[in-house]
């Protein structure tokens, strides 16, 4: 049996034409979304989310073309566009009541909520990142031999076709390897956790691969748009992130500080994947957030 977030409320809810996103809601109060990352499903935030809905309504759904969320194929660059999968989410909120919501994401999931936070600023109150840049700094701060801890996102940004048949071909071991070396504490991903994992992506491999695909091409035309345009995050935000900068070369708060006026930017000593790492100190940011 796939495991779920204990006393979550699972439904599947149309957010476009033909797309309907699997989503678990529990918890009485003001509305808190939280996107999943790469490579995992909904079930990353089954910590934090337990602690939060003591207090919140939480809302935690698999991305579009994720866990048991639809997969629509993939008819152009904007299918899997971060201006596509953020307009989900705040099509997801309206369809369960809610007009305005704190977001946050981790991952990809981070990046489907800032774009969700700079096209929809009246809908997003509160904006929580997990360990990601800005997609236009992302690509800008990989160069040289350091660029290799990356070498995914080069790899699924190449045309339909060879991505997809090379990862398919061996897709736990593929998934499995960043499961594997982006964990400092692999006991915070129990066995049965890391199998609906591994299910979930053999079953996504091209929607998967069309995300990554769109975050170089649609998604840096659409950072690299608003940049020239002045728009930055209107709301609070907080930034948790590793000290990954510093094996790159780059300064992650000052890279954040010209998207994000009213920024909290914290280090974290635990690996990627925090809110399973580290779920209580996660919580405990999320909650600090929501009283700015």
């Amino acid at each position: 049996m796939t495991p779920v977030i204990a006393d979550f409320v699972y439904q599947r809810v149309p957010v476009a034409d033909g797309v309907s996103l699997n989503v678990a809601v529990g918890g009485v109060g003001s509305p808190v979304v939280l996107l999943h990352g790469f490579p995992q499903t909904h079930l990353m935030w089954r910590h934090v989310a337990a602690d939060l809905a003591a207090d919140h309504t939480v809302i935690c759904p698999d991305l579009r073309g994720y866990g048991a969320s639809d997969k629509p194929a993939e008819a152009d660059s904007a299918t899997y566009s971060k201006r596509t999968m953020g307009a989900d989410i705040v099509a997801l909120a309206r369809v369960l009541g809610h007009e305005r919501f704190a977001l946050a994401g981790h991952d990809r999931g981070a990046l489907v909520a800032i774009r969700a936070a700079l096209d929809h600023p009246e809908a997003i109150t509160h904006l929580a990142s997990l360990d990601v840049l800005p997609t236009l700094d992302m690509w800008d701060v990989m160069h040289g031999t350091t660029a290799a801890v990356g070498f995914h996102l080069y790899l699924m940004a190449q045309p339909p076709g060879l991505p997809e048949r090379m990862i398919a071909a061996s897709s736990d071991a593929f998934f499995g390897h960043f499961l594997d070396i982006w964990v400092n504490d692999p006991d915070a991903i129990p066995a049965d956790i890391r199998a609906a994992y591994l299910a979930a992506c053999r079953d996504a491999v091209d929607s998967i691969v069309a995300d990554y695909r769109a975050s170089a091409g649609i998604d840096v035309e659409h950072d690299r748009a608003d940049r020239a345009a002045g728009n930055r995050l209107r709301m609070p935000v907080t930034v948790l992130q590793q000290d990954w900068g510093s094996a790159l070369g780059f300064d992650a708060a000052a890279l954040w500080r010209a998207w994000a006026p009213d920024l909290r930017h914290t280090g974290v000593t635990c690996g990627h994947f925090m809110a399973e790492e580290a779920p209580s100190e996660v919580a405990g940011a999320l909650r600090d957030l929501l009283t700015r």
